[in-house]
Formats: structure tokens, C-alpha cells, sequence
């Protein structure tokens, strides 16, 4: 059976392949809001189906974007600061209260928030800026940071390949089932990163409600 890739981007990963992958993840985790880790998973069920699309590339082209992509972003971030991020920030959906998030688990877990950032769809646009801004030192980032993105490659890349391999290999109501399955699991996954991310931000907004908690980005966001 056909997997579930239609329209334009299986023609994009098929016409640039690797390449798009990284760049586009690349892109993202420099702050752009771009569907980098749909990138990964798509190209990844399509390795599933082509054997002109290996996955093990696919995995390798990812890391390679998410590092690239990330050390540009701390470099960014540690050159301008907290006033670049508030000025510009919105254009790229980090709002006021969502910087007051990245730093409130940036100041509490550190190194843990570069490590498995990458999983969570607001740190994968923050973590590389905030660490930057908060000047933690290049070679321990660099560190977390290949750790962390080759641990979201293999997970994504591998997930959306068994998915695609098990639409191959199961037709019919298997196949529906399949897709349901992973549609509810999606859906419930999100609903409790939303409250999540809700209750998280909550805490922030009292810590900072103390201008002691973080001097400079109290002193940024005033007018």
C-alpha cells in the first residue's frame, strides 16, 4: 500500500533529500518557526517505502542540522542577548511570558533543558538562544547539545520508519487502526504538553514576579 505522503513534500524530500531535512531543521532550531521535526518523520516513513532513501541518512542528516542549527543559535544568543530575543521575539512566537518560561527551567535544570529540550516543540526554538544569553560555557553546550540531538533523531527518525514499515507490511483495517492508534496517542500527547507547558508557566510568572529571580531579563523587558 501507498503510505499516507502526499502533495508537495514527498516531491521536495525526493528532489533535495538529505539536504532539505538538515537544512530545514537547521532552520528551525535556529529559531525559525519551521516543522523540522515533521521533516524528520516524513522522511523517515518514506526510507520506509524507498530504497533509494536510506534511514540511517536520514537519522544522520537531522543531527547533523539540529548541532549546526543549535551552535548558531547560542552564538546568536550569547553576541545579543536578551534585548534581541524581546525585540524580535514575537516575530518568531517567543512572547514575553514564553522567554519568562525558557528562563525559569533554563535557571532551574541547566544543562538537562539543552539535553532533552529538543523534545519539546518551545525549547527547540528557546534552549540554543537561552544558552547563549545566559553565557554557559560553548564546550559543555556543544556536549549536551550533539548528545541531545542525535537522542531526538534516532527517536523520531526509527519511530516514523517502524511506522511506515508497519503500513507496508499491514493493509486494510490494520493499517486504519494503526493510524488511529497514532492519531489519539498524538493528540493526548499534545493535550498534556499544553497543560504542562500551562502549570509550568504559572510558576514562572511568580518566580518573576521577583526582579531578583533574573536582574537582566526584568531589566530588558521593562519599558
Amino acid at each position: 500500500m501507498s503510505l499516507p505522503l502526499h502533495g508537495l513534500l514527498p516531491q521536495l524530500l525526493t528532489g533535495y533529500g538529505y539536504w532539505l531535512i538538515a537544512g530545514v531543521v537547521a532552520l528551525e532550531s535556529m529559531g525559525l518557526p519551521l516543522p523540522g521535526e515533521t521533516m524528520l518523520i516524513a522522511g523517515s516513513i518514506l526510507a520506509a517505502a524507498s530504497p533509494d532513501f536510506r534511514i540511517e541518512f536520514v537519522i544522520g542528516a537531522a543531527a547533523a542540522g539540529a548541532v549546526v542549527g543549535d551552535n548558531v543559535g547560542f552564538l546568536i544568543g550569547r553576541r545579543y542577548g536578551y534585548r534581541l530575543l524581546v525585540r524580535y521575539g514575537a516575530l518568531l512566537r517567543l512572547t514575553e511570558p514564553r522567554l519568562r518560561l525558557g528562563q525559569y527551567l533554563f535557571q532551574r535544570h541547566g544543562g538537562k533543558v539543552v539535553l532533552f529540550g529538543r523534545f519539546v516543540a518551545l525549547l527547540r526554538v528557546l534552549t540554543a538562544l537561552l544558552a547563549g544569553a545566559n553565557r554557559m560555557c560553548w564546550r559543555r553546550f556543544l556536549l549536551a547539545n550533539a548528545c541531545g540531538g542525535l537522542l531526538w533523531s534516532i527517536a523520531f527518525g526509527l519511530g516514523g520508519w517502524s511506522f511506515g514499515q508497519a503500513l507496508e507490511r499491514y493493509h486494510g483495517p490494520l493499517a486504519v487502526g494503526a493510524g488511529g492508534i497514532a492519531l489519539v496517542a498524538g493528540v493526548l500527547g499534545w493535550r498534556y504538553a499544553r497543560r504542562h507547558e500551562e502549570r509550568l508557566q504559572r510558576a514562572a510568572d511568580r518566580a518573576f514576579a521577583d526582579p531578583r529571580q533574573s536582574p537582566e531579563l526584568t531589566r530588558t523587558l521593562q519599558p
